[in-house]
């Protein structure tokens, strides 16, 4: 008998799921790793100067290890663009596997180009370091949409037990990113920043060996499924790659006349305008969309819901994403790393959120099911302006610590982990919900589109993020870090107080 298209090709599991759940898991794992182990370093590589050297305690000089020297508001501007592309190339990554590959191709040929990033990052120069970036997130753009596709085609009966391969899998993405900047930042900051760009490729390619181990564990899940033929799959194949080298022929044009002076717009410039154009391409589709997409009375109230949550959610990323800027920065500048009289890498700090996440993960859900029991689950609109809240309140705590900060009065760490505790506690309250709150109140025609507007807004506060470290070119960081927490603060005072009204549009029976 055929292999049903989504089901495992046989009855093997593994602690009562598909096997091919482990191959993903594993998948995922040395991709967040690689991600999240380069992203520990970007920031600081950029910024530390070409001449840096390393000492050891008595001021010897051990070798060189010089970074790009850049300013920090170009740096944090140029992280925030990386950053935010990488979430828009979801959009046309999904498409790709959708319409001529399947989500199985993409995710493989997406970490190979991924991979080929990396290593061609630790080459070291300027040339090949942007080189790397841009194809990291075209790489990311093809494997991070796509992977969590072929999960849930593993599970074709849906339900509780896909649920729960569900959190299997994200524990994968929480190991790799707790193990990433831990050897990235070792190898990067002790020894040498290419060697951590090299070792993020390294994991990406152990990925890659397992995935094609294991795919036959995966039976006919992530394959193309396009009712096409194939003469019309190659046709529209050819018609992408045209546009896509096109497209890539004019961004490098317009970056190369950017760099010679041609074009006079700093990076700076650059990432505010693409944040102005996508908040206002949102918005017009969303009016397109509530004028003449054709929706019932019902579907326009919760397209509008849809376009709330969008704006929380880029405002709660605008704060969450200073993670791998301005608080990586203020690791590794104000906080004291010297434990047993060796100073810790500052990007190890970086591997706190995941360890939270591990550890709360199962506590914000039973929590949740616990309320649900109760009837006093809060509203999705309600946790909204509780994570924003949570947010808000360890970037006060940071701002009290970095009060007296100073390079010659640095602060414990325990300032920065208990501000990644609030900054956790508000991510597995929002970011979660969110994501399941999209799938339910999209329209049934609109659901991948409106799961692109998700993606869009993660986008959107990556590149406000950047934007906003860089003021620590001209700010003290207890200054900054008081101000985020007064905006986000605020944001989520006024989604609590919208709170009644929103859920007007959310039909009942949807928590």
């Amino acid at each position: 008998m055929a292999t049903q298209v989504g089901a495992a090709p046989s009855e093997q599991t593994f602690l009562g799921h598909p096997r091919g759940l482990m191959t993903l898991f594993f998948t995922e794992l040395w991709e967040r790793f690689s991600y999240y182990g380069m992203r520990a370093l970007l920031i600081l590589y950029m910024t530390t100067e070409t001449t840096a050297v390393i000492t050891d305690a008595s001021g010897n000089v051990l070798r060189e290890n010089g970074g790009m020297g850049l300013d920090v508001t170009t740096a944090a501007a140029l992280y925030g663009l990386y950053t935010s592309l990488v979430y828009i190339l979801a959009l046309p990554g999904g498409w790709v596997a959708d319409n001529l590959w399947g989500q199985r191709k993409a995710v493989y040929v997406g970490g190979w180009i991924i991979a080929l990033g990396h290593f061609t990052m630790a080459i070291g120069s300027d040339v090949s370091f942007f080189a790397g970036l841009v194809l990291i997130i075209i790489g990311t753009g093809l494997l991070k949409p796509n992977v969590s596709t072929v999960v849930g085609e593993l599970y074709p009966e849906g339900g509780a037990r896909r649920d729960a391969g569900f959190s299997i899998f994200y524990t994968g993405i929480n190991i790799g990113a707790f193990l990433g900047p831990i050897v990235t930042g070792w190898l990067g900051e002790g020894y040498n920043w290419h060697w951590g760009f090299g070792a993020a490729g390294v994991g990406m390619v152990a990925g890659l060996i397992q995935y094609r181990m294991g795919a036959g564990y995966l039976g006919n899940a992530g394959l193309l499924k396009s009712t096409a033929s194939p003469e019309a799959v190659a046709a529209l194949e050819r018609r992408f790659y045209l546009i896509f080298f096109a497209a890539f022929a004019a961004i490098a044009g317009f970056g190369f006349l950017v760099s010679n002076g041609t074009i006079p717009l700093s990076l700076t410039e650059i990432a505010t305008y693409l944040g102005y154009g996508v908040l206002i391409l949102v918005a017009l589709y969303f009016a397109y969309l509530l004028t003449a997409g054709g929706h019932t009375a019902d579907e326009k109230k919760q397209l509008g819901v849809i376009f709330w949550l969008f704006l929380l959610i880029a405002i709660f990323w605008s704060g969450f994403e200073q993670a791998g800027t301005s608080l990586n920065l203020f690791a590794q500048d104000l906080t004291d790393r010297t434990v047993g009289g060796t100073e810790l890498p500052a990007s190890w700090l970086q591997s706190i959120n995941p360890i939270f996440i591990i550890l709360l993960a199962p506590v914000f859900g039973s929590m949740w099911v616990a309320l649900e029991k109760r009837n006093a689950d809060p509203s999705i609109p309600v946790k909204f302006g509780l994570g924003l809240l949570g947010l808000g309140m360890g970037f006060f705590v940071l701002s009290w610590g970095a009060a007296n900060a100073s390079p010659d009065n640095l602060i414990s760490p325990a300032w920065l982990i208990v501000t990644y505790f609030f900054h956790t506690a508000g991510e597995l309250t929002i970011s979660p919900v969110g994501l399941s709150a999209i799938t339910k109140l999209s329209p049934e025609k609109r659901v991948g589109q409106m799961m692109g507007i998700w993606f869009v807004g993660a986008a959107l506060g990556n590149l406000i993020a950047g934007l906003v470290a860089g003021r620590l070119e001209t700010l003290e960081p207890f200054a900054l870090f008081r101000t985020v927490a007064m905006i986000v603060g605020a944001a989520g005072v006024v989604a609590l107080a919208m709170s009644p009204l929103v859920k007007r549009g959310i039909p009942k029976g949807i928590k």
